[in-house]
């Protein structure tokens, strides 16, 4: 018998006419039959928002030729679970999310989108890895993000991970022939120092605008930001379980709970 041809389903957070959802599509849609499910507008910082006061619309939508595509008025999280639920009425074989515009590195897994998204198909046992390309422009260069999606993608496929485990995926800013390849890494502690300006608007009332500065205290090798700084794209192993489990033994030994 012909073996079934796997499905990768792919969403992301900025939305389906994004520049690099269409460069994940085009990176991995020789490998298995694809699907497209993502919002309908951009959704970045959501983190793993989803709604449940609101109804969702899904809608299918003709955005890449020979791809079925739905778009969702959720969030990215939403958009795997309607996913899952309506439209391929079984677990993938992968999830893709991405590719993002700008960096998920280190602290930035917690409040993206992107990863979320992913995470969300970790939680339902998909393997799932969340693409992010450090830069923000529009008209960014994905060709070095393409060639890390498509070899993660085909690897993923033939040797799956464990469940309910993902992989945050950061690319630099590179050309193909500047590229030192992939490394895997840890999550650099690393965190936002933000500062929210005042400003008045036209009619004369008070708002304030987040700004803020990216501040790196790990000095230790091996994280995410040093292969970044580097040339490499960084491959972090993520996982859903938070429990520090040293802290655990510490207070079991030190609490008498």
């Amino acid at each position: 018998m012909q073996k079934e041809r796997p499905v990768i389903l792919i969403t992301n957070d900025d939305g389906i006419t994004s520049p690099g959802i269409r460069a994940l599509v085009e990176a991995v849609k020789d490998l298995a039959q694809v699907i497209v499910v993502a919002p309908d507008s951009p959704q970045s910082g959501m983190g793993h928002a989803i709604t449940i006061g609101d109804p969702l619309r899904l809608n299918k939508v003709d955005v890449f030729e020979g791809i079925d595509s739905w778009q969702c008025s959720g969030t990215p999280a939403d958009c795997v679970k309607l996913a899952r639920d309506k439209i391929l009425h079984r677990k993938p074989d992968l999830c893709l999310s991405g590719i993002n515009h700008g960096a998920n590195h280190s602290i930035n897994v917690i409040y993206s989108g992107t990863m979320s998204a992913a995470m969300e198909a970790a939680i339902e046992g998909v393997p799932s890895i969340g693409f992010s390309l450090l830069d923000y422009k529009f008209d960014a260069d994905f060709t070095v993000a393409k060639q890390v999606a498509h070899d993660l993608a085909k690897r993923m496929l033939a040797n799956p991970m464990p469940e309910h485990i993902l992989l945050n995926v950061n690319i630099p800013i590179t050309t193909v022939a500047n590229f030192k390849g992939m490394k895997i890494c840890r999550q650099a502690y690393a965190k936002w120092a933000e500062e929210f300006e005042h400003r008045v608007d036209p009619r004369g009332k008070d708002y304030y605008w987040m700004t803020g500065k990216f501040m790196n205290m790990d000095k230790e090798t091996g994280t995410d930001v040093e292969a970044l700084n580097e040339g490499y794209a960084s491959v972090v192993p993520i996982k859903i379980d938070f429990t520090d489990y040293t802290m655990k033994t510490w207070l079991e030994d030190n609490w008498n709970l």
